[in-house]
């Protein structure tokens, strides 16, 4: 069995409708399963999707997902994907059983929870009265930025940077290592 990473996780999230969902094709694999399991899960439980865990994406919404992130899963399908908000994958957790299903859900939950914190971190930074503060929280969000990505960095004699704007952020994160 093999254990679900964090960063496949975090690769999988996207923003549709400005919340932050994974594609049911996209869950099936995390869980090693087919689509039509978690969605026949969805069909037997609907009492444990109520609105806003839970929702088919329009077809304009497909075609700019296939169009942004060259998605084949959902690209030749001839259904609707779905897509699950946060609480949506919480449930679908209580649903799904397994050793895969507990270290993919454990996953799913860190990566949602880091998204979180670097967002709330970022808000924060915005708002800092003094240099002090803001190069603390500068620092807080560095170190999220590295739990987020730094372990699957490739790195050699050499180093990697990468940056991301935020609006009241530019984050940078450096890596400098010596392959031995």
């Amino acid at each position: 069995m093999s254990i679900v990473k964090f960063n496949s996780v975090n690769d999988k999230i996207i923003t549709i409708r400005d919340k932050k969902v994974i594609l049911d094709s996209d869950v099936a694999e995390l869980y090693g399963v087919e689509t039509r399991e978690i969605n026949q899960a969805i069909k037997n439980n609907p009492e444990k999707f109520p609105k806003g865990y839970i929702f088919e994406i329009s077809k304009e919404e497909k075609e700019e997902v296939v169009k942004n992130f060259d998605n084949p899963k959902i690209k030749f399908s001839p259904t609707q994907p779905k897509a699950f908000t946060e609480k949506g994958l919480y449930m679908l957790a209580t649903i799904l059983k397994g050793d895969k299903a507990i270290h993919t859900t454990i996953a799913i939950v860190e990566a949602f929870a880091q998204l979180r914190e670097l967002q709330r971190t970022v808000a924060e930074l915005s708002e800092a009265p003094d240099e002090f503060k803001q190069k603390s929280l500068t620092q807080k969000g560095s170190e999220i930025f590295t739990e987020l990505f730094g372990d699957d960095l490739k790195t050699s004699d050499t180093e990697t940077s990468i940056e991301i704007n935020l609006a009241v952020l530019k984050l940078k994160h450096t890596i400098k290592r010596k392959n031995s």
